[in-house]
């Protein structure tokens, strides 16, 4: 039983924890290098590799009729590329998109889809293709011995590892791939400018980046969308070989509208519409009144804004569109290729172009190699044709009487195998007298060729001049200006919640209990309207939707609120507490709206106080900011306005019926703190709280004071008003009998 139990001796076994790591490390290692990562020397991947072949092999030149794609599909899944027909064809669409590449290397005929929908090319069976006029750059010395070639996949045929590139054609048309582990995001390139970095590197092996980067100015997409990432980034970009690039489209006025007349590379301009009619219906962009896509044949990108009014801010508009939508992009960049090495690494701009040179070097020495053994053959067999016309009868009598004509040939006039099977190969109409002439004429211009080819191959000058004539020609020939301008702009701004509400007067409302809420208009009597059980007026604050609300609390804290987003008026309001958190047991003290500038007075009413700026009483958080600081015992009283006047006056009034006038100038402006004292107030009352401020006010010269005393009022003219000016922190003067109980002061208009 155990005899049955053992394996067979030819069977071998392994763990499953290393069957496992050795089967996915091999599929890693086929995906890397077999599928989604290009090589530096033609900058394709395999499949890319495999179709344009298969194309020149099918004779599908730009000069050729154009054949259905299904052909040439059928002939590459059939010799070259063991997989999906539909994965073929999509990559061959790829190749002929000219929005997609920005050189295509296949010439399509049909419907190859639109920048709109890349993917809305009809199917194979439809549509015709050939290779374009630039695939040759590629093919053009393939047969001349310039690279190596390997078995297609089943063995029955031999394929190219590599095209025999004229340019680098990593960088011109980019690609992007994902493998196992690593991926590879190369955006395409502008021909004239890789071709002069690709000079200026033959020229100074040592060159930096910074010098290529004179010449490729950054990346050149098939769009005129704008690349808008400073110099220095894509310096870091091209040094690093990984960096992001952002693209922004380009816009012009036109009869007062908003023309788009270019949108970032792979971007729908159906999906912008979109985006930006999602907007408007949403009310985001009330400033935009209407949206049209005039795009047709001519204009294959032209999509048109129309502002609601020649007050509109246009830069504004777009600049929150770029921050909102597809018309600002952002492309990672991230250089990582097959070497000539063999090995996948992510590559700097000089690496990727040494490496190219390298490869360049080897092909054109293999290619010049190559001519150079057909030209030494080619003269070897003219020597021989030269010595059967020389002596063309023994050659005739020889093949005519003997039955082994080949090795006679060879003893009787020293030649060798390869000669006298030329010389038995030749055909009775080129053994015309003429024929030694052209055969001296040919062997004449060979040698010249051979001289030159050799003096090539034995000097690095001469191969450097050469690569560079080649160089210039693809660039005269395929070279073009650039597409995508670089541009200097600032950073996108998405408009904010505030800035898109309307701006609408509004009267703030805050009750005893602690409710707020907004009326419209500024001709409301907050005292007027409904209120809680229990529940009744506090304060009321004049201001703009688009202005934030602060409110004051008893402990000396302030709370941002934006007042576009308060309950109406039209209810009872909302609670404070809900939208803020203040310590418990505080009270609101105050009640405040304005521009960033506009300015208030805060103070105690232990006598000490401060000027602020509004903009610096907000906060951001829930549990506000501490503004103003206490003395013991003290509280909060509300904020006065300080008024636009040249040179306002502060007016302190204590419980006790003194007053004081000083100009507000002797007041500092702080952002937080205690302040300085107002009116002097004697210590001990302070503490015990018998004498404490009870109302202050801003005033200009001229304005009248309201005095509020009880249950009745006095008002006091500027010219009364002298004799109670004085310096800050002055004990003031007395009021009139019957004043001095002082609960309120009121500027009169």
């Amino acid at each position: 039983m155990s005899d049955l139990m053992e394996p067979p001796v030819d069977v071998e076994q392994m763990s499953l924890r290393d069957y496992a790591e050795k089967a996915y490390l091999d599929y890693s290692m086929y995906v890397i290098l077999d599928r989604a990562l290009p090589h530096v020397g033609d900058g394709l991947k395999p499949v890319q590799r495999r179709i344009v072949y298969a194309m020149s092999e099918l004779g599908l030149k730009a000069t050729a009729k154009y054949k259905k794609s299904a052909r040439t599909v059928g002939d590459v899944i059939g010799k070259f590329h063991p997989h999906g027909d539909s994965a073929a064809y999509e990559a061959m669409v790829l190749m002929a998109q000219n929005f997609s590449y920005r050189y295509p290397l296949i010439d399509g005929q049909g419907n190859w889809g639109s920048p709109d929908d890349p993917k809305s090319f009809a199917a194979m069976r439809y549509t015709e293709s050939r290779l374009t006029a630039y695939a040759d750059v590629l093919l053009t010395e393939l047969g001349q011995g310039t690279v190596d070639w390997q078995p297609n996949f089943d063995g029955t045929l031999d394929e190219p590892t590599v095209l025999p590139a004229q340019v680098p054609n990593l960088l011109l048309n980019g690609t992007t791939g994902i493998a196992v582990g690593m991926a590879t995001d190369i955006p395409p390139h502008n021909l004239t400018e890789v071709v002069a970095a690709t000079i200026h590197l033959l020229d100074s092996p040592k060159a930096s980046v910074a010098d290529l980067c004179a010449h490729i100015k950054g990346p050149d997409f098939p769009t005129e969308a704008e690349i808008i990432t400073p110099a220095a980034e894509l310096n870091a970009l091209y040094e690093t070989g990984r960096g992001a690039l952002r693209v922004r489209a380009a816009y012009h006025i036109e009869e007062g509208a908003v023309v788009i007349h270019a949108l970032p590379h792979q971007v729908s301009g159906a999906k912008v519409l979109e985006q930006i009619a999602a907007q408007m219906q949403a009310r985001k962009l009330p400033m935009v009144s209407d949206l049209r896509d005039e795009s047709d044949h001519e204009h294959p990108t032209r999509l048109v804004l129309l502002p609601k009014s020649n007050r509109i801010d246009i830069d504004a508009v777009m600049s929150h569109l770029f921050a909102t939508t597809d018309l600002e992009r952002s492309y990672r960049v991230n250089l990582n290729v097959i070497g000539v090495d063999g090995r996948p690494a992510v590559k700097s701009l000089v690496t990727i172009l040494s490496e190219w040179l390298v490869f360049r070097k080897a092909t054109v020495k293999r290619r010049l190699t190559y001519r150079l053994e057909r030209v030494e053959r080619r003269m070897h067999l003219l020597e021989g044709y030269l010595i059967a016309f020389l002596n063309i009868d023994e050659v005739i009598r020889i093949i005519r009487e003997e039955e082994s004509p080949k090795p006679i040939l060879m003893e009787t006039f020293a030649i060798t195998d390869v000669q006298a099977e030329a010389i038995l190969d030749l055909k009775l109409r080129n053994l015309a007298k003429l024929e030694e002439m052209k055969i001296r004429g040919e062997q004449d211009e060979l040698a010249a060729e051979r001289d030159t080819l050799e003096k090539t191959l034995g000097s690095d000058a001469r191969l450097k001049t050469l690569i560079k004539r080649e160089l210039k020609a693809v660039a005269e020939q395929h070279g073009d200006a650039r597409r995508s301008p670089l541009a200097v702009r600032e950073e996108a701004k998405a408009f904010s919640e505030l800035e898109l509400a309307s701006v609408d007067p509004l009267t703030i409302v805050l009750s005893e209990k602690g409710w707020i809420r907004a009326a419209k208009g500024h001709d409301i009597d907050p005292s007027s309207l409904s209120f809680k059980s229990g529940d009744c007026f506090r304060f009321s604050a004049l201001g703009k939707s688009n202005l934030p609300t602060v409110v004051l609390d008893s402990t000396g804290r302030a709370y941002t609120l934006p007042t576009h987003q308060l309950p109406s008026a039209r209810g009872q309001g909302e609670p404070l507490t809900g939208r803020i958190s203040p310590p418990s047991g505080a009270t609101f003290e105050g009640l405040l709206t304005g521009s960033e500038t506009d300015r208030f007075l805060l103070a105690s009413d232990a006598g000490y106080g401060f000027v602020v700026q509004f903009g610096q009483l907000q906060a951001k958080n829930k549990a506000g900011k501490a503004v103003l600081t206490l003395p013991k015992g003290a509280r909060v009283l509300p904020p006065a306005v300080v008024t636009g006047a040249a040179e306002p006056f502060v007016v302190v009034a204590t419980n006790e019926g003194r007053m004081l006038v000083f100009p507000l100038a002797e007041l500092p402006e702080m952002s937080r703190g205690k302040g300085n004292k107002l009116i002097g107030i004697p210590s001990a009352r302070s503490a015990s709280r018998e004498e404490f401020v009870a109302g202050l006010c801003v005033l200009a010269e001229g304005d009248m004071l309201q005095v509020t005393s009880g249950g009745h009022y006095r008002n006091f003219k500027w010219s009364e008003l002298e004799h109670f000016r004085g310096d800050r922190g002055r004990r003031g003067s007395k009021l009139p009998k019957g004043y001095q109980r002082v609960t309120r002061l009121t500027v009169v208009e």
